[in-house]
């Protein structure tokens, strides 16, 4: 009898430890068609602004333009998570990869605004898909294991835009600066990414454990505000708009920060965003899923926030000093549009920013710089993945995709809103104002959850589990 129940025990032992390894197999298909599908939106947001511009768009309206695409996102997100849950994750995936190959490819036609309006809404609305993505590996994953599946999106996205910049280059240099050619290449992984989800992804939610639910609306700000409400989620819902709003904040406005504060051209700043990329890759493609396991979500976003309060705060404290390698004279004939593409009105004549002198250059900046951004860099990676692995753990399963599309729909306002309230600061009280100004929002959104995130079912599970295997 005692081998019998020894055996037993060995058994409950090694499933409770499967458990607590993700299922990369099952993860993989996922991984890769999030971050095909990112590659394009990565292709394509750099040259935006100069796309717009050589259709003698003025800068308000390439404000307005590159606020559409999170806006429609935002509509998007709950439609299409909603929509898997009734339909199953695939045939959502399909149709809005769909969607956003029809935006890329009408992006590489346009000759007119209206036209590149409507190629950003099309792939705006059906860019929302990375709920039904999130929704496909939270059907994929334990409890145990689901903020390191959920962390391979955030890692999917860091790789995109080291990625995606870089094809960019290659396609403009191929082309002679043809701006239509990076579109086209884009929608080529677009079109791989449709294949590979036909092919390759396997259905993760069966059908008998699809919603049958079909009178809830599709979109509805109503059922948003209610989601706010939830006993265990509202707050998590609140603490994912603020932390895209303080993130999103600083990854936006980085470039226009370090050419003020720094000097730093387009070219410097590339590398600061490959060093940023590489770190937030590493946090949400490795770390994340032992950080999770041994300490809890809960925790995880208490680290986050703090990390945020830190990097952002001493990130607006970054000394006045150019870079040793920096040119006053140089960077000025950069912005004054002295490249230009042919037919091209210059881009940047108009911008009235602040260049520093040459007179106090040196490493100290840079060097502040470079530490200073690893802080917010690691609380950023941590913090999107750890709050939606919790909304999940607190939520029925058949309303997983509903609520992370909800999540998505909060992370999408917050882009749009980031670049508006930001840049206000940065204009009226200057560089360092949005990053502190971010760290402070941070501080009051750590204070929040210190106080309203408690410890949940997930953790009481968690614990069980512990004590049951030490005992035996």
């Amino acid at each position: 009898m005692g081998v019998k129940t020894a055996m037993e025990n060995k058994i409950k032992i090694t499933e409770a430890t499967s458990t607590e390894k993700l299922d990369f197999k099952r993860i993989l298909p996922i991984f890769v068609i999030v971050l095909i599908d990112l590659l394009g939106l990565t292709i394509i947001i750099p040259l935006l602004p100069l796309y717009a511009v050589s259709l003698n768009a003025l800068p308000a309206l390439i404000g307005v333009l590159g606020a559409t695409y999170p806006v429609m996102q935002f509509i998007g997100a709950p439609i299409l998570g909603r929509l898997s849950d009734q339909y199953g994750r695939k045939p959502i995936l399909v149709i809005s990869q769909i969607g956003t190959l029809i935006g890329f490819l009408l992006l590489g036609v346009a000759n007119s605004l209206p036209l590149l309006f409507l190629s950003r809404l099309i792939d705006g609305i059906s860019g929302a898909n990375i709920a039904t993505a999130q929704a496909a590996i939270t059907d994929s994953t334990t409890e145990k294991t689901r903020t390191q599946g959920l962390g391979l999106i955030g890692a999917a996205f860091g790789l995109g835009f080291i990625i995606g910049p870089v094809i960019a280059f290659v396609a403009l240099a191929l082309t002679n600066n043809n701006y239509h050619a990076p579109a086209f290449v884009a929608a080529a992984f677009s079109f791989l990414s449709i294949l590979l989800t036909v092919f390759w992804f396997k259905e993760t939610l069966p059908a008998g454990e699809r919603t049958r639910d079909g009178r809830k609306p599709l979109f509805s700000l109503a059922a948003m505000m209610q989601a706010l409400r939830y006993p265990t989620v509202g707050v998590l819902l609140v603490l994912m708009f603020g932390q895209q709003l303080v993130f999103g904040g600083f990854e936006q406005l980085l470039s226009l920060f370090t050419l003020n504060r720094l000097g730093m051209n387009a070219s410097s700043n590339a590398i600061i965003f490959v060093y940023i990329g590489i770190i937030v890759v590493a946090v949400q493609g490795g770390l994340i899923g032992k950080w999770s396991r041994r300490y809890g979500d809960r925790r995880l976003i208490y680290a986050g926030l703090a990390l945020l309060v830190v990097g952002l705060i001493l990130l607006g404290l970054t000394p006045h000093q150019p870079v040793p390698w920096y040119s006053q004279t140089a960077v000025a004939q950069e912005l004054s549009g002295s490249r230009t593409l042919p037919g091209e009105t210059p881009p940047t004549q108009n911008i009235a920013l602040a260049l520093p002198d040459e007179s106090n250059k040196g490493w100290a900046g840079f060097i502040w710089l470079a530490i200073v951004v690893v802080p917010a860099s690691i609380g950023g990676g941590i913090l999107s993945p750890a709050i939606n692995s919790l909304i999940t753990k607190r939520v029925q399963s058949d309303e997983t995709g509903g609520i992370l599309g909800i999540s998505a729909s909060f992370v999408s306002a917050a882009n749009a809103l980031a670049p508006l309230t930001g840049g206000a600061l940065f204009q009226a009280l200057g560089a360092g104002a949005p990053f502190i100004g971010g760290g402070l929002l941070a501080a009051l959104m750590l204070f929040l959850a210190w106080q309203r995130v408690r410890p949940g079912r997930e953790e009481h599970v968690t614990a069980g589990l512990a004590h049951g295997s030490s005992h035996v």
